[in-house]
């Protein structure tokens, strides 16, 4: 197919950078659709990691053009630090490849301070954020106070634009927070400079779009967060501020609806999340150690220890529902590997209410009990296998179990964080 989107099933942190740098491969165009730089996808390649918050994964192949989509929000110093971690690697040639959506909002440095005073005005209801402005950043792009990419382009149209929406902020800092107002000048100067080193790369990126999609090129749509954290149909208000599911990856890109799509979920063997918010299947014992020490689950923005437990099924199926999935992928699998036993949630009981369904009310969410299946683990070390048959049988009983649960196959089984530790059944894209 065409095109082909890559969605988180649950609170993000899934593994969609290592499998969209592999994927890639057969790529012609690799689009991130939305979200900031409080999303971290990290690919190794040749022994070297690399980790991204803003440029797709797969820069890292040769030949293929990536877009910072409409539907982004994006720091100029962030993005500027991974263009100089291309250049500290030898690749400058990727950054012929690169190019900035003309629509993307920038973050400002007034919506990192927001991002902040928020969180500690919300006191015990905090969300959680990263406190890198994603959220601000696009109130303002929801409020029409958003600076957009293309007024770099223009110093009179930025000057403007700025001194307008710094009133407004300023006044609230002063009167609100009680706070200094942000100097006007120090800011407009900072910008200029942005601007001279990332206007070669910003673009109508539209119509480089639409072009591949005529010439049938093979475009990826790389997701960030997961679909429990979509604004409207993720654990609201515990969410990111932008659509990370499939039908946004449409929109963020620029792109209406389309024939022929291929959405893949990406889905870890076992669950985790960043933040705050319901996370029914945690587990706050040993195993939550063990999940986290061996799959390395520290977020790769901010490093903060990830909360870990079983897989949740059900929200694996609302995923699969919401996303219209087509075929899961499945990463992390080796880290299972030493558990004598496994388990999988495949439905909540609710006080006297047993339901497949993730519930919608927040008052439900602290009484949801998983209901299990209880599988066997094995002890055997799968991280070096690269054929579906050679994996212990339990491993493929945990495999055809989350098939049959969730009606889509599994086409690929990440057994490692390499490119090459990648188990495929079904060849995608």
């Amino acid at each position: 197919m065409p095109l082909s989107i890559i969605s988180g099933t649950h609170w993000g942190d899934e593994g969609k950078g290592k499998i969209v740098d592999y994927l890639s491969q057969k790529a012609d165009m690799v689009i991130r659709a939305q979200g900031g730089s409080n999303a971290g996808h990290t690919v190794v390649v040749d022994k070297v990691k690399y980790v991204f918050h803003l440029i797709p994964s797969g820069i890292l192949h040769p030949g293929k053009i990536c877009i910072l989509g409409d539907g982004m929000v994006i720091d100029p110093a962030g993005l500027l630090e991974e263009i100089q971690l291309l250049q500290n690697h030898g690749r400058e040639e990727a950054l012929q490849r690169l190019f900035i959506s003309e629509k993307a909002n920038l973050v400002m440095p007034y919506h990192k301070i927001f991002d902040r005073l928020q969180e500690t005005f919300r006191q015990d209801s905090r969300i959680g954020t990263t406190g890198r402005g994603i959220g601000p950043a696009y109130e303002d792009k929801v409020a029409r106070w958003g600076i957009r990419a293309v007024d770099l382009l223009n110093q009179e149209t930025l000057s403007d634009k700025l001194s307008i929406v710094l009133n407004y902020k300023n006044a609230i800092l002063e009167k609100v927070f009680l706070q200094p107002p942000l100097p006007r000048d120090t800011i407009l100067n900072e910008y200029f400079n942005y601007a001279k080193k990332l206007s070669p790369y910003i673009t109508n990126t539209s119509i480089m779009i639409q072009e591949a999609m005529l010439a049938h090129q093979k475009v990826i749509i790389e997701g960030a967060q997961g679909t429990m954290l979509d604004l409207d149909h993720g654990t609201y208000p515990f969410v990111t501020s932008s659509h990370p599911v499939a039908a946004g990856s449409l929109l963020g890109a620029g792109l209406g609806p389309v024939n022929t799509i291929e959405s893949i979920g990406i889905c870890k063997a076992y669950t985790s999340r960043v933040g705050e918010g319901p996370f029914p299947t945690e587990c706050l014992d040993e195993t939550e150690n063990y999940l986290r020490e061996k799959g390395g689950e520290y977020g790769a923005t901010t490093g903060r220890p990830r909360r870990c437990g079983w897989l949740d099924g059900v929200v694996l199926k609302y995923a699969v529902q919401i996303n219209t999935l087509t075929a899961l992928v499945v990463t992390k699998l080796d880290v299972l590997g030493g558990l004598p036993h496994i388990k999988i949630c495949t439905q909540y009981q609710i006080g006297e209410k047993i339901t497949s369904s993730f519930p919608i009310n927040p008052a439900e969410w602290k009484s949801c009990q998983p209901i299990y299946q209880t599988m066997d683990g094995w002890e055997s070390d799968i991280s070096g296998i690269h054929h579906y048959l050679d994996l212990p049988g339990a491993t493929r009983d945990y495999i055809e179990f989350i098939e049959d649960y969730t009606g889509i196959p599994v086409a690929l089984i990440s057994v490692g964080p390499d490119r090459n530790a990648t188990i495929v059944r079904k060849e995608l894209f």
